[in-house]
């Protein structure tokens, strides 16, 4: 439906002045992970760059990277307006929450897309929290979600006057269903659960607890924003918050409210509801076309991926010392591992790696940025220093895999040596 919408809306004639000048050359193949700024025949040479963190921000797809083009060109109208190149821009937006929808497992009206996923995950539960605020204030959460919705039930507690209830994990970083349904008692406005956890891979028991929380009308709010486009999410819970740039589209949030949620905007009062000022068509297209693509690919990429992440996990287990390894190692993501080495500084290992022509990640996935020990792994109880996050990307290779694991413990004993351990 996507790709026909699309079609119809790019043949519709348009004005010589709103074209943009033909592109020379051919267009820009699909932008992959692996760089490889010279050649490595040449004995200087710096080493093949291989990312093996995108979380959140993987490379655009192929397909999403023509249709982002293309769309700049047929969709930059304001798809508010009525004009010819508006009403082609509005044919282009809904025909991408129509695709996003269908992927989804969603109705395109329960669609709702935002200009970034951290804001999806604010104004998901601050609208769903304002909307239940005559049943209660408490907001249930998870001990592993995401930081920003930490902060955003923080953040709805203390204007509405409840409190946060946080439910703890196991050693693989895993809610017990039960425990999670009794923390959800009267006076709850919204339960936060993730489908899975981005940094140790876990998978959570959504349709459990969703179950459990049935007859309490209490909506469930899911995070599958590492999960989406890698493993079929089902119809989880009753408010979905995804985040294109984890399969492979741009940073776009998507919101899906299943018929029946209450949600009321604790924002001023915009044409556009749920997201003040509207999304850009292009990166709504690209988001789309990025999402169909990772579902028809999932099959295959799961299992390549999957059989990868096995080997980070036995190889970082076998040949570095003092090593714990994190996560289910069955019941999880088929692309993010995690492992924490002692005697040793995070920052220091992602340092000597990225020396060594790999960029990973180390913290939580979604605050790595300030290096601070991870709140999930001081939540599930386990070694928080030196930890090293991979989130593959769906190009990886196995080669790419195998010289990440042959270089690692050398990284690693150069950085504890350094360090006098």
């Amino acid at each position: 439906m996507l790709h026909r919408t699309f079609d119809d809306a790019v043949s519709a004639p348009s004005h010589p002045a709103t074209r943009a000048p033909a592109r020379r050359g051919p267009r820009p193949p699909g932008y992959r992970a692996r760089v490889s700024p010279q050649s490595s025949d040449r004995p200087d040479a710096p080493p093949t760059r291989v990312v093996l963190d995108v979380a959140g921000h993987a490379t655009l797809r192929p397909g999403a990277r023509a249709a982002l083009l293309e769309a700049l060109d047929q969709g930059w109208a304001d798809p508010r307006r009525l004009f010819a190149e508006a009403r082609r821009a509005r044919l282009l937006l809904d025909g991408a929450r129509e695709a996003i929808a269908a992927c989804l497992g969603a109705r395109t009206d329960e669609v709702d897309l935002v200009a970034g996923p951290t804001a999806a995950l604010h104004d998901a539960l601050r609208a769903v929290a304002r909307g239940r605020r005559r049943a209660g204030a408490d907001v249930v959460v998870g001990a592993v979600e995401r930081a920003a919705l930490h902060h955003a039930a923080r953040f709805v507690t203390e204007r509405g006057g409840g409190q946060v209830r946080t439910v703890g994990v196991d050693t693989l970083g895993r809610v017990d269903a039960e425990r999670f349904a009794a923390a959800v008692g009267e006076g709850t406005a919204v339960a936060v659960l993730q489908h899975a956890n981005g940094e140790v891979g876990t998978r959570q028991p959504v349709d459990d607890v969703h179950a459990a929380l049935r007859g309490t009308g209490v909506p469930l709010l899911v995070d599958v924003g590492a999960a989406a486009g890698h493993v079929d999410v089902g119809r989880a819970g009753d408010v979905m918050v995804a985040d294109a740039g984890d399969w492979g589209g741009p940073p776009l949030g998507v919101v899906v409210t299943r018929t029946g949620v209450r949600r009321s905007p604790d924002w001023p009062e915009d044409d556009d509801r749920w997201s003040p000022g509207g999304v850009h068509v292009p990166l709504a297209l690209a988001a789309a076309v990025a999402l169909q693509e990772a579902v028809a690919d999932r099959g295959r990429a799961d299992a390549h991926r999957r059989a990868l992440v096995d080997v980070v996990r036995r190889r970082v287990a076998a040949e570095v010392p003092d090593v714990q390894v994190h996560g289910d190692p069955v019941d999880r993501l088929p692309h993010v591992v995690t492992f924490s080495c002692l005697y040793a500084d995070g920052e220091s290992v992602v340092d000597r790696l990225d020396r060594a022509g790999f960029g990973v990640g180390s913290g939580s996935a979604c605050t790595s940025s300030a290096l601070e020990p991870s709140h999930v792994l001081a939540a599930m109880g386990v070694l928080t220093q030196g930890n090293v996050r991979l989130s593959l990307p769906s190009d990886v290779t196995a080669a790419d895999v195998h010289r990440f694991c042959d270089v690692l413990p050398g990284a690693v004993a150069d950085v504890r040596a350094a360090l006098g351990a």
